[in-house]
């Protein structure tokens, strides 16, 4: 499944792919329409009425929507050269939310964005685009609780499927074409949690959701560890010195690298051998046909398309297997209070961030 056209220019594919190709079979392919509503915007450059009501039926029902042409090719383009400026920093902050172990060895560079002027601009004015929609989940009063870059290069892990803290809407930003090998955000459609949700399938969604999301990681941890041994094999691309051993047998604590020695122990958050007793293997078993109404969705979006998606959704940042670096522009907006606690969970906010106490009302009106 692809947003780009057939005459988009794409990079070389590599070692890695052979992981790819399995993934994707793995994928259901479906016809992009169903997720994606294109924008329109009225005379104040905001969606429309009638196009944020669609959006909001989207991801009412699905969970998260795709929004292409949000932005403008030149909008777009100024979200590429902030992320260049925060990339090109020494002293930036990389965020921990996601795998610390790949930010250390350069397969992704993810970074809190601190609150100067320009950043608060450019999101801003994403939050004024897309306000119809947000206003329909985040009051004007609710926090700003992070705002990122999220940039991903050849022979980072594919990560776990994992439900980011519940209560936040979040927007991913596409400041540059997304092709199929430089991977993309996948998202389980309808695996939000809502009121009434649980009753969904038999009055067994959620439980069932988590047996999907089981037997995902299992494929997930298969195809790292191959891609892994394959890099180390092929030295293509190139493992760093000592890379190898942090990410498949290091003590230190990520939940999105394929390390055998903290799953063997238990102590991977997101997926451990404890999650393969017997019981939720026989669970998997018998449900087995139950298992195949869930659908994995693979985003791959064109330049100045937005995604946003409920916090809870089930969803993975693919591996990228391509030398062409995938960026993105992130924000998350608190859609209740949310204790200090929990909003460290599963963000980053830039302590500048913090200190400022943002709102969802200040960037509307900066």
């Amino acid at each position: 499944m692809r947003y780009a056209t057939d005459s988009q220019e794409q990079g070389p594919r590599h070692e890695c792919d052979e992981s790819g190709a399995s993934w994707q079979s793995l994928e259901k392919r479906l016809a992009w329409a169903e997720y994606e509503i294109e924008a329109n915007l009225d005379a104040e450059g905001q969606l429309t009425a009638a196009c944020a009501q669609r959006v909001c039926d989207s991801l009412d029902e699905n969970g998260f929507v795709v929004v292409p042409c949000a932005l403008s090719v030149d909008e777009a383009d100024t979200g590429r050269a902030l992320i260049q400026s925060v990339l090109d920093d020494p002293e930036r902050r990389q965020a921990s939310f996601a795998s610390e172990t790949d930010n250390h060895h350069r397969r992704r560079d993810f970074c809190s964005l601190p609150s100067t002027p320009e950043v608060l601009a450019y999101s801003g004015m994403v939050c004024r685009r897309l306000k119809p929609v947000l206003s329909e989940y985040c009051g004007q009063s609710r926090a700003v609780m992070e705002i990122t870059t999220l940039t991903s290069y050849l022979g980072c892990s594919h990560q776990y499927f994992h439900h980011d803290p519940y209560g936040a809407i979040s927007i991913f930003v596409a400041v540059d074409d997304v092709d199929p090998d430089q991977g993309g955000t996948v998202f389980v459609p309808g695996t939000h949690r809502y009121g009434g949700g649980q009753m969904k399938l038999g009055g067994k969604a959620y439980e069932l959701a988590e047996l999907f999301r089981i037997r995902s990681n299992l494929i997930v941890l298969r195809n790292n560890l191959r891609k892994l041994f394959s890099m180390r094999r092929a030295c293509h691309p190139e493992l760093a010195p000592g890379e190898f051993v942090d990410r498949v047998f290091s003590r230190r604590q990520d939940d999105h690298q394929p390390n055998l020695l903290r799953f063997l122990l238990g102590k991977t958050y997101q997926f451990n051998l404890m999650m393969l007793n017997p019981l939720n293997l026989w669970r998997m078993f018998r449900h087995r046909r139950d298992l195949l109404d869930f659908t994995q969705v693979r985003t791959t979006p064109r330049k100045g398309t937005v995604i946003i998606y409920r916090s809870d959704i089930m969803h993975a940042g693919a591996d990228n297997c391509s030398i062409k670096p995938r960026h993105l522009f992130s924000l998350s907006i608190a859609r209740d209070r949310v204790g200090l606690a929990h909003w460290q969970r599963g963000y980053a906010p830039h302590p500048s961030l913090l200190a400022r106490g943002l709102r969802f009302g200040d960037l509307v009106d900066i």
